[in-house]
Parts: C-alpha cells; structure tokens; sequence
C-alpha cells in the first residue's frame, strides 16, 4: 500500500510550492487551509483540519506556518513521523522581534494589503531570486484570503507552543530571512537555503527527504 504523506503548506500558500519536490512513490495530500472561525485558537483550527486526515499514526511534513499546525496537529494525535521545513516547532524558535509585535500587538495595525503585494522586500524576504520564483510568489500573495492572513500571521506573533514530538525532523536554510536559522534548532541545514528552498534548493530538500521518509 503506497503511504500517505499529509502536507501542510506555507501561510496562505498551497501545492504549487511543492511543485519541485519528488514525492514519487508515496500518496501527498495536500492538507487545505480552511476559514478560520472568530477569535478561533490554533489548536481548535488544528482539531478541524483533522476531517483531511485519513491515515491512523500520520506522516506529517510541514512548511513554515503550515509547520506550526503540523506541530498542533500532533499535539492531538499520534503520528509516524513530522518533517519541517523552514519553520518552528516551538514558541522559542519564533523570532523575538516577532513575538515582542505579538505582545504590544504591533502586528494588528499592520498595512495588511501590502503584504499581499509582491516586490523587491517580499523577494528578499523569501528568498526568491529566479523570474520563475518572483513570479510564483507574486501569485500565492495575490490568491491569498486576507481574512486568513491577518488571522495566521495573529498565531504566529502569539504562538505559546513548548513541547514537540520525538518522531520529529527539522530542515532549515541557512539563509532563511523569515525564520532565521540562529533562533531554530535544525536536525539538517541547508547551506544557502532561503525561505522558498522548497522551490530553488529542491535538490538538497528531496535529497533530505528521501534520507527519513
């Protein structure tokens, strides 16, 4: 029987950041991201994702905030194994200056609607240096729900998450700008690695991946 993976995308994005990634010989699905409720927790947020999830003890990989709701999402049942990739798997690896925003709620006068525009900062940001990238960044910020964002980007600043499975396999880029590899406690490092790696050091990811599916 071909194994499921059960795969978390990046805030607001989808399977089109996957799109490099080699996942031949397993099952991905996609897990959907779905409106959020008012005044919704992450870890009531994560209870109804489980309706996606079919598969008794899971093999969860998560890519940045889609990596945190694969962490809450194994605080609520057992898995096979986690697999993160440029993200956090605890409040501590959350940068400071992002969690200080979430303190004084800095992050909820945030111009929102720029975030959703792609430009040279955002392409910084992530890492996007290829026409290609820049111009699959720009869709994923366009499609992504506003409403959504503001919500995510609330979890984010305001995570509280300690603890994390022993079944778990972090991958980071040593060049990620939005979760910077100093605060994070990688398993395996990418060199050069940024926030999109997934897309412009595949290689290396599927690599990785291959080595603990």
């Amino acid at each position: 029987m071909t194994k499921d993976l059960y795969i978390f995308s990046g805030l607001g994005a989808d399977e089109r950041v996957f799109q490099n990634l080699d996942f031949a010989g397993y099952n991905p699905v996609f897990i959907r991201w779905i409106a959020p409720e008012a005044n919704e927790t992450i870890a009531h947020y994560a209870g109804r994702l489980l309706e996606q999830i079919k598969s008794p003890k899971p093999t969860l990989i998560g890519l940045s905030f889609g990596g945190m709701m694969a962490m809450e999402v194994s605080k609520l049942i057992d898995t096979e194994q986690v697999l993160l990739i440029s993200s956090a798997k605890t409040n501590e690896e959350i940068p400071f200056y992002y969690r200080l925003a979430g303190q004084i709620g800095l992050h909820k006068i945030l111009p929102y609607s720029v975030l959703k525009h792609s430009n040279f900062v955002t392409d910084w940001f992530f890492g996007a240096s290829s026409a290609f990238d820049k111009q699959l960044l720009k869709q994923i910020l366009d499609d992504t729900d506003p409403v959504f964002l503001k919500w995510a980007i609330d979890k984010v600043v305001r995570w509280t998450n300690r603890s994390y499975p022993k079944n778990l396999i972090h991958i980071h880029g040593s060049r990620d700008r939005i979760l910077p590899a100093r605060f994070v406690k990688w398993d395996e490092i990418i060199q050069g690695g940024g926030h999109f790696m997934v897309l412009n050091s595949s290689n290396e990811v599927n690599a990785l991946l291959r080595r603990y599916l």
